[in-house]
């Protein structure tokens, strides 16, 4: 029913244009524990009034199914600022839509009033105590798309089998229910309540349990700036720089205020790379600050910078970041916690794609380092059944720059990580130390850990299909790689498959999923390098490191070590020539 869908679908008709129909209608969006992520526009396959109302139709009843007290406890829904003209289609009428359908069917709906980050929502979950939450969201993702992620009672991303269950509730449920177009009707009605004001409050007062110096904060002479990247976070880091004590950062002006079109930017992610941060540096040289802090639309994630001596300026990778959160975070809880036997308890978490820097902090340290599958759904599930059972998570990260380092959001979260970074800058610059000189003192004690990543982009799903099965087929059938070039392979770890050559039983420990493509080889020379598929882009993304013991302080050989092992593994495994793969670009 919404006349620019319809129109467009219309007009495709009028014009017997079945190339561009078929696109629209050929399959639905699948629904994946990552909920959905697609373009706004018309037809199933893409995100429209019509796939919010089915999909929210087919969560409804897969709720009611699991939790006989859904309507009395409800779910809560959150939205970014994304909107797309031609199509109608926004994050805020999505939410709307989705917030009638539960509603209609007598379950209350706690409706943000106005855009809140991400990480606001599995928040609401956790401390409303709500069957579920829903964002409304495509992160960082070109501005034609949207997404819409989902959140269990737990607080925690969704995981299998729920994405099945709710996948399949969805085709049980497309004819769209009386009303469900009408979304005016929820303004009357007493199931809907606005979280937006308490859970602003409540926010900010958890994570001030987090804030260690307050004094250092109220009186530090470090200038910080922070972009928004036209996305929702100025408001909330503002808040928190506040509930810190810090004074307020300098915020890119051009990049302030949410703008669905992202003009000043390519590709609204600040994982990017230097060019998302361009007018970021042309300000901080202007007000003389020494340290960018930048998130995503959604400000679930973050990316800092700072200024060297020499003038040049340094972006911190993914795991550069988490090195020197996880170091910050653990000094933090030592100094505060004099019991030595309370360090048993002591958790940290990272995807295995991620450094492994943590767990030689850990190992020196003696608490406790996991690894999890790819993406925050698996480390915040771990890390609320780790605290269910009296354990404290006191940090958990992704090389994809995502921070969790409150335990009150069990997702990552770019507004404390922010908050939380510059209080770490804060006190470090009374010491007389930059980041990147404690950086370097992390890995000096701890081992030097050299990272690399990138990826190729392909739309061909038979051309990924095809890359993975040459690799699992390499010299003959069922033979992976001995060696990549100069480099001999000495472990192999495929979790689309179950393999693992370094067990006894030579299966994998960590969940496979058929699903997906993922395999690790480990190296002679102590590499390891992990070639996957991304759940939401049409990228194969690698990445490799190289861990040093503590006294191997030959930084520039493990450098050059690492990246001729990055390009012989771009050159035999991903064969971009051979394959027209693109690669990214700057």
């Amino acid at each position: 029913q919404n006349p620019k869908t319809s129109a467009i679908v219309k007009q495709l008709v009028a014009e017997g244009n079945a190339g561009e129909l078929q696109k629209y209608f050929g399959s639905r969006m699948e629904f994946g524990t990552a909920g959905l992520r697609a373009a706004m526009g018309a037809g199933i396959s893409h995100m429209n009034d019509l796939t919010i109302i089915q999909t929210t139709q087919g969560f409804c009843r897969y709720l009611e199914k699991n939790f006989s007290d859904l309507k009395k406890r409800g779910v809560v829904i959150g939205f970014d600022a994304r909107a797309h003209l031609s199509s109608g289609g926004s994050s805020k009428r999505f939410a709307r839509l989705a917030a009638n359908t539960f509603i209609s069917q007598g379950v209350p709906v706690y409706l943000f009033s106005d855009i809140t980050p991400t990480p606001f929502v599995p928040y609401t979950v956790t401390h409303l105590k709500l069957c579920a939450g829903i964002m409304v969201t495509a992160s960082h993702n070109p501005k034609q798309d949207n997404g819409y992620k989902v959140y269990w009672e737990n607080g925690a991303q969704i995981i299998s089998p729920h994405d099945k269950g709710i996948s399949q509730a969805i085709e049980e449920n497309q004819e769209p229910w009386p009303q469900a177009w009408d979304d005016k009707l929820i303004d009357s009605s007493l199931l809907l309540h606005d979280p937006y004001a308490t859970v602003n409050k409540e926010y900010f007062k958890d994570i001030q349990k987090q804030c260690f110096h307050r004094n250092i904060n109220k009186e530090t002479n470090l200038k910080f700036v922070h972009t928004s990247v036209h996305g929702v976070g100025h408001k909330f880091v503002q808040l928190a720089f506040k509930a810190f004590d810090l004074s307020p950062p300098f915020a890119v002006p051009e990049q302030r205020d949410p703008d669905p079109e992202f003009p000043t930017v390519k590709y609204p992610n600040p994982e990017e790379g230097k060019g998302v941060l361009t007018l970021s540096f042309a300000l901080a040289e202007k007000d003389g600050a020494k340290i960018i802090l930048a998130n995503d639309p959604d400000a679930d994630r973050l990316a800092v910078a700072e200024k060297q001596e020499s003038g040049e300026w340094k972006v911190f990778s993914g795991n550069e970041l988490g090195a020197l959160l996880g170091w910050w975070i653990f000094t933090c809880w030592k100094n505060h916690n004099r019991d030595t036997c309370a360090i048993k308890d002591v958790y940290m978490l990272s995807s295995t794609v991620s450094s492994k820097i943590l767990r030689a902090i850990a190992l020196k340290e003696g608490f406790h380092f996991e690894e999890t599958l790819t993406g925050f759904k698996w480390m915040g599930n771990r890390a609320k059944q780790l605290m269910d059972q009296g354990k404290a998570v006191l940090f958990a990260f992704e090389e994809a720059i995502g921070y969790m380092c409150c335990p009150a959001v069990l997702d990552k979260d770019g507004v404390s990580a922010a908050v939380i970074t510059a209080e770490m800058a804060s006190f470090l610059a009374t010491r007389n130390l930059s980041l990147s000189q404690q950086l370097k003192a992390v890995y000096d004690e701890y081992g030097f850990h050299i990272t690399k990543a990138s990826y190729f982009i392909c739309h061909d799903p038979k051309v990924i299909q095809q890359l993975f099965d040459n690799l699992r087929n390499f010299d003959g059938k069922n033979t992976y790689p001995k060696s990549c070039g100069r480099f001999k392979v000495s472990g192999i770890r495929d979790l689309t498959t179950g393999y693992d050559s370094s067990q006894p039983d030579q299966k994998a420990i960590l969940p496979t999923s058929k699903s997906s493509q993922m395999i690790t080889f480990t190296f002679a020379n102590g590499g390891v390098a992990t070639m996957r598929t991304s759940g939401t882009e049409p990228k194969i993304k690698y990445y490799s490191e190289l861990c040093a013991p503590p006294g191997n302080s030959d930084v520039e050989q493990l450098k050059k070590e690492l990246d001729e092992l990055v390009n012989a593994l771009e050159k035999h495994f991903f064969q971009p020539e051979k394959n027209n793969l693109q690669r990214k670009t700057e």
